[in-house]
């Protein structure tokens, strides 16, 4: 998957929950957003149980238990145990572990869910600095998390601590908007130590780095997984570096114009509206026949003109779509399903781009698709 870059998603002529054994599921913009279930998202992952697929929850959260965010599954209609939620504290809790002795004493900045990932990685959880940890680890601790602890975890790694943070995300989304992630609260830390020599970095657990991945795979016991996320920078980026399918679901974060600027490890394998989609086979966009002329609402700047030759990429088809890349932007003609036409852009842009990213504009593409 790694070695060339992806020009534009896959096609699957079975459903997806019939073609991978393991759904490794995001959870916020994609099974919930504010707590609240997203629409289709219930009845589609009782279908995809219902068909053999297992069902496991991924998520960058390190501020919740397992148990804490099966129960809140369970409440939304979607039946969940704590052994099917995996979280980037379990990551980084593992990832000390493996290089720390059992029992060491590790300064914990963030909330229940890392304390309790911690403990059962026989590691011993301290609150100060003045305990002597032998590390410091920070995980979101939500918006009530008191500015002294990270100056305890300053203080800390300032001493000579190892540290970790169990994820890098800058932000999280909330029912008011997007608010401060563990990655600012990190970056708080990173601000208070920049006066040592040899200014130290956190090693990172959660999505899209290795050690998720390898939690993930060793909890679920997955042969064949596929990654489902709203976002690139993470549950994509995360599929590509464990080199699995991805299913991007347009629920969350990342719109049309994101996805087709995205840089070949932001590029999914498959993508959907929303979860609906693992119960359908998803359409392999195709190389076409030049049109002879493009239609008037065709065109990529709304004039009607066929851009020139010159320049242009090779037609893409999806569904009765047709896109290209040309100098002035991205072209799209013909008529069916949106989803089919982004599919269609997808291999136009990512075609052009490479092993780079799209700049071309996208704008009157996507808004004939409604997108």
């Amino acid at each position: 998957m790694q070695g060339t870059a992806r020009t534009r998603p896959s096609g699957c002529s079975r459903a997806l929950r019939e073609a991978y054994d393991t759904a490794l599921l995001d959870l916020d913009g994609v099974v919930y957003v504010a707590g609240e279930a997203v629409p289709h998202a219930v009845p589609s992952l009782e279908g995809a149980r219902e068909a053999g697929m297992r069902l496991a929850y991924v998520t960058n959260n390190a501020a919740r238990t397992p148990g804490s965010v099966a129960d809140h599954l369970s409440r939304l209609g979607v039946p969940a145990e704590a052994s099917d939620v995996i979280t980037s504290a379990q990551a980084v809790a593992r990832l000390i572990a493996e290089q720390h002795p059992a029992g060491a004493r590790v300064l914990a900045v963030g909330g229940d869910g890392l304390r309790q990932a911690l403990r059962e990685r026989s590691l011993t959880v301290v609150e100060s600095a003045d305990d002597d940890p032998a590390a410091v680890v920070q995980g979101y601790g939500g918006p009530e998390l008191p500015w002294g602890r990270l100056g305890e975890a300053a203080l800390a790694v300032g001493r000579g601590a190892a540290w970790y943070a169990s994820n890098g995300d800058m932000t999280i989304p909330g029912d008011r908007g997007i608010m401060p992630g563990n990655g600012a609260a990190v970056g708080v830390v990173r601000a208070a130590t920049r006066w040592m020599r040899e200014a130290p970095e956190p090693q990172i657990a959660g999505k899209p780095l290795p050690p998720m991945h390898k939690e993930t795979i060793l909890r679920t016991g997955a042969r064949r997984p596929l990654v489902v996320g709203d976002r690139l920078d993470t549950d994509i980026e995360g599929a590509h570096a464990g080199e699995v399918d991805s299913l991007l679901v347009l629920t969350g974060v990342t719109d049309g114009a994101q996805l087709l600027a995205a840089p070949p490890e932001h590029r999914p394998t498959y993508v959907a509206r929303d979860l609906r989609g693992l119960a359908e086979p998803q359409p392999q966009p195709e190389s076409q026949p030049e049109p002879a002329e493009a239609p008037a609402e065709a065109g990529t700047g709304g004039s009607g003109a066929r851009p020139p030759r010159e320049g242009r990429g090779p037609v893409v088809g999806c569904g009765g779509w047709r896109a290209w890349a040309g100098p002035d932007g991205l072209g799209l003609d013909g008529e069916g399903e949106a989803l089919d036409g982004l599919r269609a852009l997808c291999g136009a842009a990512w075609g052009a781009a490479g092993d780079g990213t799209c700049r071309l504009d996208a704008g009157a593409a996507l808004a004939r698709l409604g997108l």
